[in-house]
């Protein structure tokens, strides 16, 4: 199983669980992610989710072999499972906790501005290279990254694509806390409980006050990028960066100028 869900204690635990492949993420992993999250609404054995990876690796994004097979779905379906997991983890009514290790690439970053708590490892580092691959933000990112940390560090991170180490993600208020690797998981599941033990409707009338109007806001901005991303990827600049990247060389987007 590429995704491991368990319930305890009013936990429900999502593991991405692909180690071999830097937990690169299929759309069959979405699904069952979405699945999972959209279930957990109406399951009165859920008050919290907690996502994580692996000690070494959060997620390296989306498995680009997998992604450019289905690539043609997120133009032609109405709802693939990509998609179907970006509305779940925005529309979840109880509150997400994310547990960090290792790279968070591309969606592996974008899906925490989503979650309620972040707690990343010492040894987490995020990214977002759209940029160098030709495509655009998604998930609602262009919108919600900037109103978390502020519109230029926003831009610094969104325009050039580098990745940034947790103690930079922290002290731009992206990230709650910063943990030694060993301690990371316990102190992610120690906060969970703590949820879990509180009145249910108490902790989800809350996140829905704080929520406000947003969902529907990041599903408006949501819709305008996944209209420019799937247009993007038909594009020579994608195809170059694609390429480029199974081909282990450096993109060349100087012919596109």
């Amino acid at each position: 199983m590429e995704i491991l869900t368990h319930i305890n204690d009013g936990i429900l635990t999502i593991n991405f669980n692909r180690p071999e492949k830097k937990n690169a993420i299929t759309f069959g992993m979405y699904q069952a992610m979405a699945d999972a999250i959209n279930a957990s609404n109406d399951d009165k054995n859920v008050n919290v989710i907690l996502i994580t990876g692996k000690p070494e690796v959060f997620t390296a994004g989306n498995d680009l072999e997998d992604f450019m097979k289905h690539a043609g779905s997120l133009a032609s379906e109405e709802m693939p499972p990509v998609y179907q997991f970006m509305h779940a983890l925005n529309d979840a009514q109880k509150p997400m906790i994310a547990a960090v290790a290792g790279n968070a690439v591309g969606i592996g970053t974008t899906l925490l501005m989503h979650c309620d708590m972040i707690y990343a490892a010492d040894n987490a580092k995020f990214s977002m290279p759209f940029t160098p691959l030709g495509l655009c933000p998604e998930y609602a990112s262009s919108m919600v990254f900037q109103q978390i940390v502020g519109y230029q560090r926003a831009a610094e991170k969104l325009l050039l694509g580098e990745a940034f180490l947790a103690q930079e993600a922290f002290e731009m208020g992206f990230i709650n806390k910063v943990l030694p690797l060993e301690e990371l998981l316990p102190y992610a599941e120690k906060q969970a409980a703590k949820i879990a033990a509180l009145p249910a409707k108490s902790i989800r009338l809350t996140k829905s006050l704080m929520k406000a109007n947003q969902p529907q806001a990041i599903r408006d901005k949501m819709n305008e990028e996944n209209a420019h991303f799937g247009a993007m990827l038909s594009q020579p600049e994608a195809r170059e960066a694609m390429m480029a990247f199974f081909q282990k060389r450096k993109p060349d987007f100087k012919q596109f100028n």
